[in-house]
């Protein structure tokens, strides 16, 4: 099984799982939306993780998180809420692959989800610093983060 293909056959218990996580942690504006209000949400953040697993493209999430930011920002969400999300539905993936695929893919299909996930939660913290300052906020430049992962640096 591939990561695309845990993706697909997995769906609705990884969209209910982050559901669930959601609502334990008591975010008061997703309480208020109600529970099939924030499972929609989290199916849309989830048909474009696996849009760009399958794409390996990352525009769609970033103009996605974007406007999410935009929106919950006019709504008086906290960011942490809408962090809560992208980090609840990325948790529950990872339990789906640390148990669905074989161990010699988990560092491929973990970074392909953390990296969809990652740059929408990055998009997502600068435009909420930027619409709260007023002020343009530039990206995390994360090229160091990866030096020395290539076999023999």
């Amino acid at each position: 099984m591939t990561i695309q293909e845990l993706l697909e056959t997995h769906a609705a218990a990884i969209i209910n799982e982050a559901t669930e996580s959601i609502r334990s942690a008591h975010a008061k504006h997703y309480e208020q939306a109600g529970h099939e209000h924030l499972h929609q949400r989290l199916k849309a953040l989830y048909t474009l993780t696996t849009r760009g697993v399958k794409e390996r493209n990352l525009g769609p999430m970033i103009a996605h998180a974007e406007t999410v930011a935009r929106e919950r920002f006019s709504s008086g969400f906290d960011l942490w809420e809408v962090q809560t999300a992208f980090n609840a539905l990325e948790e529950a993936i990872w339990r789906r692959i640390l148990t669905e695929l074989p161990s010699g893919e988990f560092a491929q299909a973990l970074g392909l989800v953390s990296t969809i996930l990652g740059a929408g939660k990055d998009t997502l913290a600068r435009r909420y610093v930027a619409l709260a300052t007023k002020a343009r906020v530039p990206s995390l430049n994360l090229q160091y983060l990866f030096s020395g992962t290539e076999p023999g640096e």
